[in-house]
């Protein structure tokens, strides 16, 4: 690879690892800042899927901008938006402020995301890209830890303030960068289409917001209905207006082609499952083995080593081998096995559940970049900003779905299975004070970690009696949830295999 497409590479990876740390990071964080601006526990629910809704929402729109105004113009302006909303929150003080500063900043990670995989495809030479996509796929893969991990060393030593600090200052500095490589865009831009952008907008929307307040409302709340079946009936309504369309945002065609529609489920399955497990293990590390917000993340790092290095090689064994079937197939089910096994074993100590994370990574290591180039390599290239769109579009949905199932499995099993050790904590506080044992049942029947607060307040044996039982209450249904997760991932590795085409490139792209 030459220097310039490097240098491009490094300055686009720097960017995507933004956009994917901010959606983990505030995780670590979130306890600190709730104090500090008073947030409820719905508010804290939004101050993290704020982000995650308004970059789910413009994905597609936002790479249909790249396309037709310049994928490093969008890149900058995107990098601009995201470096001010992420200072806003230093000098605010309330909990709507600061959901209102993580929308503006999934605004300008949505015109982010797109672009800098797009700017990969469009300059980087052809028998390159397959190793610059495995880059930008093992960057994008490990963000989220990357996220975990520096949220955890900043709280260290300083406040939840300067996690925001460091993120303006991190999108400032790209944004100058950005201006030492080169740009593209569709070499004939038709007339930009609005009705399909605002349809798929609100139907995304309506999507994830269903998804997010499922766990927390239930799946039959009324308002959870009205937003997933709305969603994806205007979700038909998106595909029938671009089909009808001469100047359309998405060929909608394009799922008709083996390698993308399959790219676009692999790439799914993966965030489902990686997003999935991160939400119920670091509850498990943090809240039952005890660990704090750094050493949890670091944890995670077989996570990252391995999809660092089965990246390279699953994109090299796909495009080398015309191999595409069986490592989407193979990569997810194996990701799949080491989920399954993480809700079958029972382990205590670090290095099991270490050897299954790892598992985990290899999976989706070897399925990651070929989903990637599939979808790219399958996408016009004036229209790669789209074809990118579609991939992170894939993600958010992906993730936004397996965090929903697994903390609605969670809430539902804990819930289930607490009743006994909240009575515990009714009875034996409340012999002494009536009124402090029924708030002591009521904060333990919420969540292990309010029950963990409650234990802590505790003497022996009492304190030990409710933390072991909320620790089992929790347990049971975390292995429950892995086990569900692991059956989806499983059954997608066979309906991948089957429908995927052996070579990256099913036809050319024109």
């Amino acid at each position: 690879m030459d220097l310039r497409s490097l240098w491009l590479l490094i300055i686009v990876c720097a960017a995507v690892s933004m956009v994917v740390a901010a959606m983990a990071a505030l995780n670590t964080a979130l306890p600190e800042i709730a104090v500090a601006v008073g947030a409820d526990a719905n508010q804290m629910t939004w101050i993290i899927d704020g982000y995650t809704l308004a970059l789910a929402a413009l994905l597609l729109p936002a790479g249909a901008l790249g396309d037709r105004y310049g994928r490093r113009g969008v890149l900058i302006v995107g990098l601009a938006i995201f470096a001010v909303a992420s200072l806003l929150p230093v000098w605010i003080d309330g909990p709507t402020q600061l959901i209102g500063t993580r929308l503006i900043a999934g605004v300008g990670a949505a015109l982010i995301m797109p672009s800098t995989l797009s700017l990969i495809t469009s300059n980087v030479p052809e028998n390159k890209r397959p190793i610059a996509i495995s880059v930008w796929a093992a960057v994008a893969g490990a963000g989220a830890i990357a996220g975990f991990f520096v949220t955890g060393v900043l709280l260290q030593f300083f406040s939840w303030e300067s996690i925001f600090i460091t993120f303006a200052a991190s999108a400032a500095l790209t944004m100058v960068l950005c201006l030492t490589i080169g740009s593209s865009k569709d070499s004939d831009p038709q007339r930009f289409d609005f009705a399909g952008s605002l349809t798929s907008i609100v139907a995304i929307a309506a999507i994830v917001f269903g998804l997010i307040e499922a766990p927390h409302r239930g799946w039959l709340d009324p308002l959870t209905l009205l937003c997933l079946i709305g969603g994806a009936a205007l979700a038909a309504l998106f595909c029938v207006i671009e089909l009808r369309l001469p100047h359309h945002l998405l060929d909608v065609r394009l799922f008709t082609n083996r390698a993308f529609g399959a790219g676009s489920l692999a790439v799914a399955l993966q965030f489902f499952g990686s997003f999935g497990v991160f939400y119920l293990v670091l509850q498990q590390l943090q809240l039952v083995f005890g660990y704090s917000a750094l050493r949890s993340a670091v944890a995670l790092f077989p996570m990252v080593i391995g999809v660092a290095v089965f990246t390279m090689l699953g994109n090299w064994i796909a495009v080398r081998f015309d191999a595409l079937k069986f490592v989407l197939g193979g990569g997810i089910w194996i990701a799949g096995l080491g989920i399954l096994l993480m809700g079958t074993i029972d382990y205590d100590q670090y290095w099991q559940l270490g050897s299954l994370l790892a598992v985990v990574a290899v999976g989706i290591g070897l399925a990651s970049a070929p989903a990637t180039t599939a979808i790219m390599s399958n996408t016009p290239l004036d229209d790669q900003g789209v074809g990118s769109a579609v991939n992170d579009t894939s993600r958010e949905v992906g993730a936004a779905i397996g965090i929903a199932l697994a903390g609605s499995l969670l809430a539902a099993g804990y819930s289930d299975r607490i009743g006994p050790t909240a009575e515990l904590a009714r009875r034996q506080i409340g012999a002494v004070d009536p009124t402090r044992g029924a708030e002591a049942a009521d904060h333990i029947s919420k969540s292990l970690a309010e029950a963990t607060q409650v234990a802590g307040r505790l003497p022996e044996p009492l304190s030990s009696q409710i933390l072991h039982g909320a620790q089992q209450a929790f347990t049971e249904p975390m292995q429950l949830g892995c086990i569900i997760l692991a059956c989806v991932m499983m059954v997608g590795s066979v309906a991948l295999t089957w429908f995927a085409p052996r070579s990256v490139v099913e036809q050319s792209a024109t």
